[in-house]
């Protein structure tokens, strides 16, 4: 879930609002002099959006959404290990000013926090609405307009925050929305943990990726994220036969920052400062080195593009059960974070968001 926080060194965008009929760089094979729309509009336009919202609700009995696999029948009232039911429930919808500046800009990022979620880190600076399940219920016409009204105040992208248990929710409110007139970016918010075939479904609708790679170590992530084996009933994803309690979130966190590279690219900038397209990766610098900040910065050097986007994050809070756990129950100190810049820039890693440390 994204953590609020506001990353230095770069300066202020010069504009208010995202003028849908700017000419910002497109989807390969798209006028480069012609205006930019993001991708799910042509979706939509051919009735392609629609079938594929629907064919991820279809996930939903049995709930296959999640690299978890649940496997429960959430459209007939049933929950799995997120939660959430099968009708939306949202924390809020506002312009977001704490998020990368390229989301920023002037008007903000136009942020959807949708309740519960399917990670539930110990750490979990959001615990209320990603455990707790605060939030009000919606249905997927009031998405549709919240995306709409976010539009209308200037926002610069939709960013849906916690998506993967609602992405049948949120493509069907796409398909509302553009018919309507959306012509924003859509940001994918996510842990990094994703099914690889629901990210197949997603391509061409997402336009801009903002992933987590959170831990090298699947141990790591089985104490402090609860990433165990799914049903086995449940399973396709490729990585399935290899599943395990060591190596489920980093195997698949790395196919799918693979598959989303493929799908959009590096994200760079445009004229007006803005990104509106590509993979942004966040890494969260953890204490005592539990995330294996080096090994993941390697790896993203070795096997995405240099200039891949990434963000190292420096504002670890011991938050919800975090002082359950010795290790990460205190925030990272100076040299801590200092060492994963370091093992970026050693990389080669030449699109760094550094943040620079300080206490939160």
């Amino acid at each position: 879930m994204s953590d609020t926080h506001r990353t230095t060194g770069r300066s202020p965008h010069q504009h208010q609002g995202t003028d849908p009929n700017a000419r910002h760089p497109g989807k390969d094979g798209d006028d480069p002099n012609g205006p930019w729309e993001p991708g799910y509009v042509k979706l939509h336009r051919s009735g392609e959006l629609k079938k594929r919202g629907e064919a991820l609700w279809n996930r939903m009995s049995p709930c296959k959404l999640c690299p978890r696999s649940c496997g429960v029948d959430r459209a007939d009232g049933e929950t799995g290990f997120c939660h959430a039911p099968s009708d939306l429930v949202i924390s809020s919808f506002h312009p977001h000013y704490g998020e990368e500046p390229p989301l920023v800009g002037r008007g903000g990022s136009g942020t959807v926090f949708f309740s519960h979620c399917g990670l539930r880190c110990v750490f979990c600076i959001n615990h209320e609405i990603s455990m707790g399940g605060e939030g009000a219920p919606a249905t997927i016409e009031d998405l549709a307009k919240m995306m709409l009204r976010l539009q209308q105040r200037g926002c610069h992208n939709i960013n849906v925050v916690t998506p993967s248990h609602y992405s049948p929710h949120i493509v069907l409110a796409l398909d509302i929305a553009a018919e309507q007139g959306l012509r924003l970016p859509l940001v994918y918010n996510t842990c990094g943990w994703e099914q690889l075939e629901i990210l197949r479904i997603l391509d061409g609708i997402v336009d801009i990726y903002l992933a987590d790679f959170k831990y090298w170590c699947g141990e790591m992530a089985a104490i402090y994220s609860s990433c165990v084996p799914p049903d086995p009933r449940f399973l396709e994803s490729e990585a399935g036969a290899r599943y395990s309690a060591t190596d489920i979130y980093p195997d698949l966190t790395k196919m799918a920052l693979l598959e989303m590279n493929r799908q959009v690219g590096v994200a760079h900038p445009a004229d007006d400062g803005l990104i509106y397209r590509g993979l942004m990766v966040r890494h969260l610098v953890m204490p005592n080195n539990v995330g294996g900040s080096a090994d993941i910065l390697r790896w993203i050097a070795a096997n995405l593009p240099k200039d891949t986007y990434v963000n190292i994050m420096s504002q670890y809070r011991p938050m919800y059960r975090a002082h359950e756990f010795p290790d990460i129950a205190r925030r990272i100190n100076r040299d801590e974070y200092q060492q994963a810049v370091d093992a970026a820039q050693d990389a080669g890693l030449v699109n760094l968001d550094v943040q620079g440390f300080r206490y939160f």
